[in-house]
Order: C-alpha cells, then structure tokens, then sequence
C-alpha cells in the first residue's frame, strides 16, 4: 500500500505554474477512450491500496491506482463482488480508471454500473486542490452528488485518488447457457427472455452463438436453466458460494434457529395453559361459557369496572336522547348508539 497524494498535488502545482497540460495514466489500459492527450503523463498506478473494507456493511474503500484483479480477491474470500462486473483488461485495469471511463460489464442491465455502486470519492482538482465528496456509508449524499459526475468523466473534473464502492454477496449459482443462432434471431430470444421472471444475470451474442447467464438460488437457476435448453458453458455448474463465506454466516444462523426454537416454545407453553386455565370447572360445577374471561377474578373485575365506566359516560354524554333511549330498555355505551337506538325506537313506534 502506497499513498502519494501529495506527490500528485506536487505535480499539478507544478503544471499549473508552467501551464501545461497532463494526461492521467495508471493502468493504461483505456487509450482507446476518448479523445487523444497530448499533456505530460502523470503517473498514479503506485497510488494503490485497499484503504477499508467492511464486509457486513458491503462497503469498500481503496486508492484509484489499485488494480481491479487485487479488489476483487479480497471480495472472493468473504464471499462478495462487484455488482457491475467490470472489465479487467488482463489485470491491468484500476477502480480509478473503471470509474473515470464508466466500464461495467454484463450484468449492468440488471445490477447497474459503477456509476450506481459510487459512495463517495476524493480527488485533486486543477488547482491542487484536494477535495472529498460522499462518504463510506450507503445513505450519504446530501445536494447534488458529484461522486457519480465522475462516472464518464475521463478525469475532466480532477484526479481521482480515492474510490468508495458498495459491494453486493456473490451469486450463491451460476450457469452459463450458449446456443448457435443468428444476431435477428438471437435479439427476439433475448426479449423475450428480458419480459419473464428469470433470475438473468448476463446475456450476449458473440460470433454466432448466444450466452445467456442465470445466477442467484440454486433452485431457480437449474429451473430456468432447464426450461431455457442448450449447452452449458459450464458442464458442473458448481455453487459460486465460497468457504468464507459460509463460515461467516453459519454461526448468524445457529442464532437464528436457536431464537426461533425458544420463541417457539414460549408460545406451546402459554397456550398450554391458557387452556387448562379454560377447562377449569367453576365453584358451583358449571364449566365457562365461549367468551368468558381466562385470566382470573382480577381480570374480570378490571373488566367489569371498563364496561361500568363506558355506560356511566355513555348515559351522562348526551343527557335527553340517553334518558330517552335507556327508558325505552336499550343499553347506551355511547352517544352515536342511542341515537341509532333512538331513531329505531321511533320508526318501530
């Protein structure tokens, strides 16, 4: 792990003073982006370096020089990736650079682009200033977001020293399906499959062959899988869940079960004797009616008293109409029904 932002500030102070141009360059691996540079280089792949990493807030924090290769090894041991599946360019891509150009890779359409993994970054403007824009956490961006105006940007606005990606759990199932069809053919199957409720994660038509990739539960994998028909890429089609991964969520799950076995019994218990409390016979041999009280003498009173209260405010709340309806043999426990019972007594009247 390096950190030469102050050699970088360093830099473009000097270009400043002496007004030239410089060409940002890391991987070197995106030329082929944008127009061509004719400024002076200014080297920042040995500005690298996992900064943070948070696995069970899904937050990730590194320098822009740090390779994609070496992030998303890190990822794989907790069991976790990039949601955007950015090109790697035969290792030599940065998250800088991935950002700066906006490269994502299949499952954009469905897991979105860097752009919507942005948390926050920090860069150096043309005027070596050093600025800082969002956070490390998923709710941080107050205003307008200028983290995700890097996207595209092709370093237009500064140099990017430092990135903050949400990460997202690996697919627990992968298969790769691929079929011989034609580009005509291949778009139709493709929306089709776009309108259905398939776990896709990736689709592409390449020389004459169409890959279409399910990733998620094992179980709705296989079935798509099964239903779509053609050649598996991958003939094992072996789970992407990793050792870490499980080892991290075995023991929240013991916890889970043993909370749910004891919530469980609580309930067997209290209905137990709820219910030998209901079959009790009463003093004089008669067995309680359906509606009667469970819970004792003392509830019961209670209740008694709450009852004796409604029809005391029920009888004092509307003085004539409560008289009149209590006279004609009707129970007032509020004002809105004795006048009901009063407009009734009159019509049968």
């Amino acid at each position: 792990m390096a950190d030469i932002c102050d050699q970088i500030i360093e830099s473009i102070e000097a270009a400043r003073r002496n007004r030239e141009p410089l060409s940002i360059v890391a991987g070197a691996s995106k030329r082929f982006l944008g127009r061509t540079s004719n400024g002076s280089p200014l080297e920042v792949a040995a500005h690298e370096g996992i900064v943070s990493y948070e696995p069970g807030e899904l937050v990730l924090a590194a320098r822009a020089g740090t390779r994609l290769t070496e992030i998303e090894a890190t990822l794989a041991e907790r069991g976790q990736a990039l949601q955007f599946e950015p090109p790697s360019f035969d290792g030599a891509a940065t998250i800088g650079g991935t950002l700066a150009c906006n490269m994502s890779g299949p499952a954009r359409p469905w897991s979105g682009s860097v752009r919507d993994a942005v948390l926050g970054i920090e860069l150096v403007t043309g005027r070596a200033e050093r600025l800082r824009f969002g956070g490390r956490v998923m709710k941080n961006v107050a205003g307008f977001d200028v983290s995700r105006l890097q996207a595209g940007a092709l370093g237009a606005f500064g140099v990017i020293t430092e990135v903050s990606l949400k990460v997202l759990p690996r697919p627990r199932h992968t298969v790769t399906l691929v079929r011989a069809l034609d580009a005509a053919d291949a778009i139709v199957h493709m929306n089709k499959l776009a309108g259905t409720a398939k776990p896709m994660s990736g689709a592409c038509w390449h020389d004459g062959s169409l890959y279409v990739r399910f990733s998620g539960a094992e179980s709705a994998v296989e079935a798509a899988a099964g239903q779509r028909g053609g050649e598996r890429l991958d003939p094992a089609a072996t789970s992407r869940r990793s050792e870490a991964h499980a080892r991290d969520t075995a023991n929240g799950a013991t916890r889970r079960r043993i909370r749910s076995a004891a919530k469980r019994s609580t309930r067997r218990r209290l209905r137990s004797a709820a219910n030998r409390q209901t079959m009790q016979p009463r003093s004089g041999g008669t067995w309680p009616s359906i509606g009667s009280s469970i819970s004792g003498p003392a509830h019961r009173s209670g209740a008694s008293r709450f009852r004796r209260r409604r029809r005391y405010r029920g009888s004092t709340a509307n003085g004539s109409s409560t008289g009149a309806a209590h006279s004609a043999g009707f129970t007032a426990t509020s004002t809105r029904t004795n006048s009901n019972a009063w407009r009734n007594r009159r019509a049968a009247t």
